[in-house]
């Protein structure tokens, strides 16, 4: 079984491969971690991770410029059912559209769109960054383990507003209510970063290793 996490130029994805193998590691599951541009890589992977750091318009257009990217996620994730995980922006990436400067399509995997945070309390600063309290809506394999107050961490200052309710697993409030997960079929996305979330996430990413939707 292989993980890949893919590379299109968003963020420093060093921090994720080594919790990931650390989370494989500690579950006693033999699971290499590949970070990779390389679509023909994503063809034979077993679970693929989409991470992203910055404006959402800047990772389209990043994941636009890998070649072949778009076309071989689409294989694996939508035509043959492949576990998939979208972390930050990666996870917004899924949506139909993203509203940050402009207006810029997305994959369109889960409807729905990302909007600026716009807080009532205007004490609250933007970007929302920091530890927050999970509000977990909905029971899930990749959330097993993480209850009702679990600490979480964020760097963000658009979240996405899913569609349809149903999509969305986890909550955490900044001023207003925040999606935390979305998941429909074999997707995932979170969208705070697992990999700075200590115990939680690394209990998140076993989760998702060994997860088989």
């Amino acid at each position: 079984m292989t993980l890949v996490i893919i590379d299109y130029g968003s963020g420093n994805l060093r921090s994720a491969a080594k919790a990931y193998e650390r989370a494989a590691r500690e579950s006693g599951l033999n699971t290499p971690v590949l970070v990779t541009s390389d679509p023909e890589a994503v063809l034979t992977a077993d679970h693929i991770v989409l991470p992203g750091v910055g404006a959402f318009a800047d990772c389209w257009r990043g994941l636009n410029a890998t070649t072949g990217m778009i076309e071989a996620l689409h294989e694996q994730v939508i035509q043959k059912g492949k576990p998939f995980m979208g972390v930050c922006v990666g996870m917004q990436l899924m949506a139909s559209v993203g509203r940050e400067y402009k207006d810029c399509e997305g994959l369109g995997w889960i409807p729905g769109e990302v909007i600026k945070m716009d807080p009532e309390d205007q004490n609250l600063k933007i970007p929302h960054m920091g530890w927050n309290e999970l509000k977990v809506l909905k029971k899930h394999p990749v959330l097993d383990g993480l209850e009702d107050g679990t600490h979480i961490y964020f760097v963000h200052s658009y979240h996405y507003v899913a569609e349809n309710k149903e999509h969305v697993l986890a909550e955490v409030n900044y001023g207003h209510e925040i999606t935390a997960v979305v998941s429909k079929d074999n997707m995932i996305g979170t969208q705070f970063h697992p990999e700075k979330s200590q115990e939680a996430g690394l209990k998140l990413f076993a989760n998702f290793l060994k997860w088989k939707p």
